[in-house]
């Protein structure tokens, strides 16, 4: 198969013509199994020219097949999961990608997520790439993180912005690869915070600027606070078991993230009639939860949450955290406190 017999492939899976769709739906079942399919799909999703729900489709295909067939499937007792697709009456093994697919894959998959603007594309691929990561990072993917630093790193150039908001979303979907293991299991999550908060946090300071209003900023910045989430809610980033988290050596080090969530949180969104900014504010409840801005807002107080919820009352937090606790209760805790009131009076005020 090459990229043309795929591409038309996936139009016919969608066409009204029983006598089309069926077998292709049928070749694209058998995708799996043909050697170098991974790498074609990659391609068409990724080819801007190529009708956008083919991309779609493309884009779809490959990351069930990534999350099927990277690793050979187990069940609980160790044992092979037979491949349930097959219409046979035997059970034959499952299909895993050879490696040579895997580099190609890995590679392009990046280049390709940095660069796509259409969100429901863009999505897939950051899923693909986390079920990549699951079980290739960091030992078979050690360049991932220093790639997704690099762009991120670059984010005083404008033209980059895309490149840097998805860079922020894949490095998040690593993050999120470590956001519910123990301790003991979190050491490469701790080299990601290490290595990418002293980049996060002067980009989110830039971001939470009172005069900066587009939604590109506030998309980024939705961003940096799932990473923020990811990292610490649970743990404060950078304990292993052996060295404490810098947090707990000096209570003061995450002052600068406490700032940044008061200010996205206290930034004020005028309805879109008073044509101040940030303009365009929508009108129904509907799509007020899905615009960026809000969904700024609606992070940094899931995070304060938790904050509070493991910190705020200090008798009751792990023997660990206790002078942080303390710290958190009485320095840090009235701090958010303001913010918070503040965005709960909105709703009787209009």
């Amino acid at each position: 198969m090459n990229v043309e017999a795929l591409h038309i492939t996936l139009q016919q899976s969608f066409c009204p013509d029983a006598s089309l769709r069926d077998p292709a739906e049928e070749r694209i079942r058998n995708l799996k199994h043909v050697k170098g399919s991974t790498v074609l799909l990659l391609q068409v999703a990724a080819e801007k020219q190529v009708q956008y729900e083919v991309r779609q489709a493309a884009a779809i295909q490959l990351k069930n097949i990534c999350r099927e067939c990277w690793v050979e499937r187990v069940s609980v007792l160790g044992y092979p999961i037979s491949d349930s697709s097959s219409t046979s009456g035997d059970a034959p093994k499952p299909a895993v990608l050879n490696t040579e697919d895997k580099d190609i894959v890995r590679t392009g998959l990046v280049e390709a997520l940095m660069a796509e603007h259409e969100k429901s594309v863009r999505d897939l691929l950051a899923e693909t790439l986390h079920s990549i990561a699951i079980h290739d990072f960091p030992d078979r993917w050690p360049a991932l993180v220093p790639t997704l630093l690099n762009t991120i790193s670059q984010s005083n150039d404008p033209a980059k912005a895309l490149a840097v908001h998805n860079a922020l979303l894949a490095l998040r979907k690593v993050c999120k690869r470590y956001e519910y293991k123990s301790k003991d299991q979190r050491g490469p999550l701790n080299e990601i915070v290490a290595k990418s908060f002293p980049l996060l946090l002067p980009l989110a300071q830039r971001l939470v600027d009172p005069n900066q209003h587009s939604l590109e900023a506030a998309m980024m910045l939705k961003q940096i606070l799932k990473i923020f989430w990811s990292s610490t809610q649970f743990y404060l980033p950078g304990g292993d078991g052996t060295n404490p988290s810098p947090a707990l050596q000096n209570p003061d080090a995450l002052q600068p993230w406490f700032d940044v969530l008061c200010a996205a949180l206290i930034k004020p969104l005028p309805e879109a009639s008073t044509g101040i900014e940030p303009r365009g504010q929508p009108e129904s409840v509907e799509e007020r939860n899905a615009w960026p801005w809000w969904k700024v807002k609606k992070w940094s107080v899931q995070i304060m949450s938790r904050l509070f919820s493991r910190y705020g009352i200090p008798t009751y937090a792990e023997e660990e955290v206790q002078d942080f606790a303390k710290h958190f209760s009485q320095n840090v805790a009235t701090q958010l406190l303001g913010p918070i009131c503040e965005t709960l009076n909105l709703r009787p005020t209009g």
